[in-house]
């Protein structure tokens, strides 16, 4: 199953792919079953345009899902990876049922009207799977996995500013009308779209900020690939800033070039922060 999980996630996500090679292996194939199985769950429901065949997909999910956590062994090796690894780790049914909520929230026309509607969003797409990345990397603090629900949703945004020519064409808008609305100026119609994806990025970078607090409570391989996708994906914002925030510039890619950089940020900002973080602790019997 490894394998197949593999090829799923190198095919859909570059940037997982690239910062996955940094975890250690125990942690690595997990992950990567994680992502095949919300990969599954996410084409299920993208795949019908009509929306009451969306509905239904949703409704087989829970049945799956159901399966998954009972006491049987699924025989699709996707669906018997997650089970694997939801077992092995003990992760909440919660988190998964919460998943499978925000994909019943994409299943029609998607309008939002409050940024807090959007949150709301954005931590059961993706703030979800931060907590189940948390749970495979052995992590139970309340607080750090409050941080890994922030990860998720901070790229989540980041993903809804990437994508806002080609959700429209599903006839999904993300972008907040309460945004929108604070980002209009008299004369200047067309600008509104821009500001908002620049508003919403700019509170993204509250929520990375807020992960990076909690990077210190991984072990040290899993913070360094936690670290090099957090940067990744926060850059995909700053390809769109120069992009000057246009919607229809096509979608923003970080070169391999860029992500081995960043690769290599995470494991020096990692091991500095580790070694400072030693410092402090042995200062004060230093100074006794």
């Amino acid at each position: 199953m490894s394998r197949l999980a593999r090829r799923i996630l190198a095919h859909h996500s570059k940037s997982f792919a690239f910062a996955g090679r940094l975890l250690p292996a125990r942690c690595r194939d997990d992950a990567a079953a994680l992502y095949a199985w919300c990969r599954q769950c996410d084409d299920a429901v993208d795949g019908p345009r009509d929306a009451a065949a969306r509905a239904t997909a949703v409704s087989e999910l829970r049945v799956e899902l159901a399966r998954i956590y009972g006491a049987g062994v699924e025989r699709d090796p996707v669906l018997a990876g997650f089970q694997a690894v939801a077992r092995r780790h003990a992760i909440p049914r919660r988190c998964a049922e919460d998943l499978l909520a925000g994909m019943a929230m994409d299943v029609g026309t998607v309008r939002y009207r409050t940024f807090d509607e959007l949150l709301l969003y954005c931590y059961r797409a993706a703030g979800t799977v931060g907590l189940m990345m948390a749970w495979i990397m052995g992590v139970r603090d309340p607080s750090a996995l409050r941080r890994a629900a922030d990860l998720g949703i901070a790229m989540q945004l980041t993903n809804i500013c990437r994508d806002v020519a080609e959700d429209a064409e599903r006839d999904r808008v993300y972008l907040p009308s309460d945004v929108l609305g604070s980002c209009r100026r008299p004369g200047d119609p067309d600008g509104e779209v821009g500001r908002a994806v620049a508003e919403l990025l700019r509170r993204a970078e509250d929520f990375y900020a807020s992960a990076d607090t909690a990077m210190s409570v991984l072990p040290l391989r899993c913070a360094i690939g936690i670290r090099a996708a957090r940067l990744i994906y926060a850059e995909i914002g700053r390809v769109i800033a120069r992009h000057g925030f246009d919607v229809r510039a096509g979608r923003a890619v970080v070169s391999r070039g860029r992500k081995s950089w960043l690769a290599l940020r995470a494991l020096f900002g990692t091991l500095w922060s580790r070694r400072t973080s030693v410092v402090r602790t042995l200062q004060p019997e230093v100074s006794r």
